[in-house]
C-alpha cells in the first residue's frame, strides 16, 4: 500500500479538550439537531481554527458502545473536515441511534451539520462592526 493518502489526524490545536470550554459552548452557543446527534457550536473571540470536541454520556452505552462511538464520530469528521477556517468551537453529542446507523447517513449528517456552521460563521464575519 503506498503512503499517498496520509490519514488527517486531530492535532490538539483543534480539538477541544478544557471543560471550560465544553461549558462554554453549551450555555452560549447554538445548537444544529440531526437524526443522530445534536451539534453545539459557538464562535470564539480569540484564534482562527475550528475546534470539535465530542461528549458520549454513560447513559448511551458502556465503554466499548461509547468509544465506538467516538471512532465513528471521528472518522466521519475527519472525512467532511471543511476548507474554510473560523475561530468556531463544536461540540458533539451523539444519540444511541448512532450505533446502528450506516456510515454513509453519518457522514451526510456531520456534511450538514458543517454546513450549517459555515453558514452561521459566514454571517457573523458579515456582521462586522468596523463597516
Amino acid at each position: 500500500m503506498s503512503g499517498s493518502g496520509k490519514r488527517r489526524k486531530f492535532p490538539r490545536d483543534v480539538r477541544l479538550l478544557r471543560h471550560a470550554d465544553f461549558e462554554r459552548v453549551y450555555k452560549q452557543g447554538r445548537r444544529h439537531f440531526a437524526p443522530h446527534l445534536t451539534a453545539f457550536y459557538r464562535r470564539r473571540e480569540e484564534g482562527n481554527t475550528l475546534r470539535i470536541g465530542f461528549t458520549v454520556s454513560k447513559m448511551l452505552g458502556g465503554a466499548v458502545q461509547r468509544n465506538r462511538m467516538r471512532r465513528r464520530l471521528r472518522e466521519a469528521v475527519r472525512l467532511n473536515w471543511p476548507e474554510f477556517q473560523s475561530p468556531v468551537d463544536i461540540v458533539i453529542n451523539p444519540k444511541k441511534s448512532l450505533l446502528t446507523v450506516d456510515f454513509s447517513d453519518l457522514t451526510k449528517e456531520i456534511g450538514q451539520m458543517f454546513a450549517v456552521v459555515r453558514k452561521f460563521s459566514g454571517k457573523q464575519n458579515a456582521q462586522d462592526p468596523n463597516e
